[in-house]
């Protein structure tokens, strides 16, 4: 009985995220962008609008694109995840001419039929309105067109162009028309210096002019507070986040039990990419760092290309992206098992400096919190090792801040203030000792990275990526199991 018990909840579990075409369904719901965009306008500046414009797609190579990734912050307002689409919000309510009010305005990618036999199909106008929950919603041909009279607010924000896109010929309404179109009813030029603050800039005489007044750009204001919005994390982003970093750490787990001396760099990446695949990441955070020895020195080494990590550390610095939120989640391990009295000594420094800078990241502190707590055990102990001689060049070996947001964006965006609860940072300092280090040579090409995601609490930090070992003796502890991955094998095709 038991037993029947436990398989129906677990149907229950699993078709309860399961949509009838085998879709996740514990995506963020509509109603916490709705609240998203409720919170912007409730902070927004009087009688402004903000814009807002998707990401670009990206060239690969000749007629093959990256995998499209949505604007975090179109993300975050919308759940809009296609590209060419363009979010317009008002403080205010605003009046058409029928005597409707709305407040926000929406366009997307057309339906199109063809297009979709080869890229998939699109939400159109009935989808942004039915599952997004937007009353106003448009196709992007009709921002060409949009009427709206930017002259009248104290303040058209939107953030600076990239201009990392390019113009489709086939598609009249894509990224750069629509950009193209707003620049133009705004009389944006590629000359216009805009600073940090405030400024207006005076129409040109152009046919799209609506009068002779002055449109005040601002490009600072918008970022500062979306900033503030995502910073700190809701409890239905936390479940999203949680679930990335858990599997994340994951990964680690299972490359500690699979990791042997024969292995190359990119195969212990595709260990760590297949568990998050098996998980239900859709991507990873960032490009996956994977540096043995010498290697692990770069401190965004992404070439993976090392064939045999022999007897060296591994430095393996990745995160899985689940629903949009990534971890980053950093562990150094001995490819053999054993850390030898070097690589013990560098890593239990840094896994030390870790625990001093976990045991400041609390509510009130802010980010230089645990870098000072961790440089300072970093300093002391390089100079008592000799490496260092004093700590002007420490400096050398731990060349980076120890901590950073997480969220949407594996940086994530925030004011850089004091902590609050719902904060998720990590803390991960690292010593590098490259080949030719001004040191004893038994000490180059050991580089120790130790990197946890922390949850910011009222009752203290919370690691939310404990369970990837991080003790030294847990972990060779650890790479003694058996791992499934052992027993895999494929055909030699030399």
């Amino acid at each position: 009985m038991k037993r029947t018990i436990q398989l129906l909840c677990f149907f229950f579990v699993t078709f309860s995220i399961l949509a009838q075409d085998g879709t996740p369904q514990d995506y963020l719901s509509s109603e916490f962008h709705k609240n998203r965009r409720e919170a912007l306008r409730a902070n927004m500046p009087k009688n402004t609008i903000a814009v807002f414009f998707a990401n670009p797609v990206r060239n690969r190579a000749n007629d093959v694109d990256f995998v499209y990734h949505q604007d975090p912050n179109f993300y975050y307002l919308t759940g809009y995840k296609e590209p060419h689409s363009v979010l317009v919000i008002f403080s205010e309510n605003q009046i058409n001419e029928n005597g409707q009010t709305y407040n926000e305005l929406l366009y997307v990618q057309k339906r199109n039929a063809a297009a979709e036999q080869w890229t998939g199909k699109r939400l159109g106008i009935a989808g942004a309105k039915n599952q997004l929950g937007f009353e106003n919603a448009f196709n992007g041909e009709d921002f060409i067109n949009n009427g709206i009279n930017f002259t009248k607010f104290d303040a058209v924000m939107f953030e600076e162009f990239q201009d990392d896109y390019r113009d489709s010929k086939r598609n009249k309404a894509d990224l750069f028309d629509l950009i193209k179109t707003f620049k133009s009813q705004i009389n944006y030029t590629e000359t216009t210096v805009i600073s940090n603050t405030d400024m207006d800039i005076e129409l040109k005489q152009n046919s799209n002019a609506i009068q002779q007044k002055k449109v005040t750009i601002d490009n600072s204001t918008l970022r500062k507070l979306m900033a503030g919005l995502r910073e700190v994390k809701t409890d239905d982003e936390m479940v999203l986040l949680k679930k990335a970093v858990r599997i994340s750490a994951m990964g680690q787990r299972e490359i500690m039990k699979a990791m042997h001396v024969g292995m190359s760099e990119a195969e212990i990446q595709g260990v760590h990419e297949y568990v998050y695949k098996k998980y239900g990441s859709e991507y990873e955070g960032y490009p996956s760092i994977v540096g043995a020895g010498h290697n692990g020195c770069v401190l965004h080494y992404i070439e993976n290309t090392k064939v045999k990590v022999d007897n060296d550390l591994v430095l393996m610095d990745l995160g899985a992206e689940y629903h949009g939120y990534t971890a980053d989640v950093t562990r150094t391990i001995p490819a053999n098992g054993t850390f030898n009295t070097e690589q013990k000594l560098i890593y239990d420094l840094v896994y030390d400096a870790q625990e001093a800078g976990i045991a400041v990241t609390l509510v009130g502190n802010n980010l230089r919190s645990p870098d000072a707590a961790a440089r300072k055990v970093i300093n002391d102990g390089l100079i008592a090792l000799g490496i260092a001689r004093d700590e002007v060049d420490a400096r050398r070996y731990f060349p980076h801040g120890t901590s950073h947001h997480i969220g949407l964006d594996v940086h994530d965006t925030n004011l850089r203030g004091d902590f609050q609860p719902n904060m998720v940072i990590t803390v991960e300092p690292g010593i590098y000792i490259p080949d030719d280090s001004p040191c004893d040579k038994k000490w180059w090409g050991i580089a120790v990275r130790i990197e946890d995601d922390i949850l910011i609490t009222e009752n203290g930090p919370v690691n939310l990526s404990a369970e990837a070992p991080r003790k030294s003796e847990d972990i060779e502890a650890l790479m003694k199991e058996t791992s499934p991955f052992g027993s895999f094998k494929l055909p030699d095709l030399d």
